[in-house]
């Protein structure tokens, strides 16, 4: 692991336990394990910390669009399967990124807007209803929301039961929405 990535898993990791206002440099630093100067040659400012984070988000959506592209079950079961908190790098980054965005980082909600619209682009791809294809976004998202609402807590077993719970709903849709 590169300095640079030191610091921008540091960065991250505040804006998930603490929010962008406890994110001083100082404590940044001192929380990646490298001195001042050393935050300072990687990124110049708070705001090249969330250009940086915001690039991460970009390159782990690119990687998820792909993933779900060319999922077997199409890209509505997979958004909807995958709507659960697993911890991973694409959901810390999404979080991090969305608590940018709730401080009105005018990047991190452009940002946050493109994902959105990129996950709806593909399962309208799957779907010729624009509002079943919205629902289906509603109810991957609706599973997000819970995850975030117990902080992650609920085990993978309840979040799986839920999306197993979910599924036939979202085959129900695509079949409504093939019509």
């Amino acid at each position: 692991m590169t300095a640079r990535d030191a610091v921008l898993d540091a960065y991250q990791a505040m804006l998930l336990e603490e929010g962008q206002r406890a994110t001083t440099l100082e404590a940044l630093a001192a929380r990646a394990g490298v001195s001042k100067g050393g935050l300072l040659y990687h990124f110049k400012s708070k705001e090249a910390l969330a250009e940086g984070l915001i690039e991460r988000l970009e390159a782990l959506m690119a990687e998820d669009l792909e993933a779900m592209r060319s999922a077997d079950d199409g890209p509505s079961r997979y958004y909807v399967r995958t709507s659960v908190w697993t911890d991973s790098a694409l959901d810390r980054a999404l979080v991090a990124v969305s608590q940018l965005a709730q401080e009105s980082h005018p990047e991190a909600r452009a940002t946050m807007a493109r994902a959105r619209d990129a996950w709806l682009a593909l399962i309208r791809e799957e779907v010729d209803s624009p509002a079943i294809a919205h629902a289906i976004l509603l109810i991957g998202d609706g599973l997000y929301f819970d995850a975030a609402l117990t902080g992650g807590s609920l085990s993978t077993e309840v979040a799986q039961v839920a999306v197993d719970e979910l599924l036939p709903v979202v085959d129900h849709l695509l079949e409504l929405g093939r019509g």
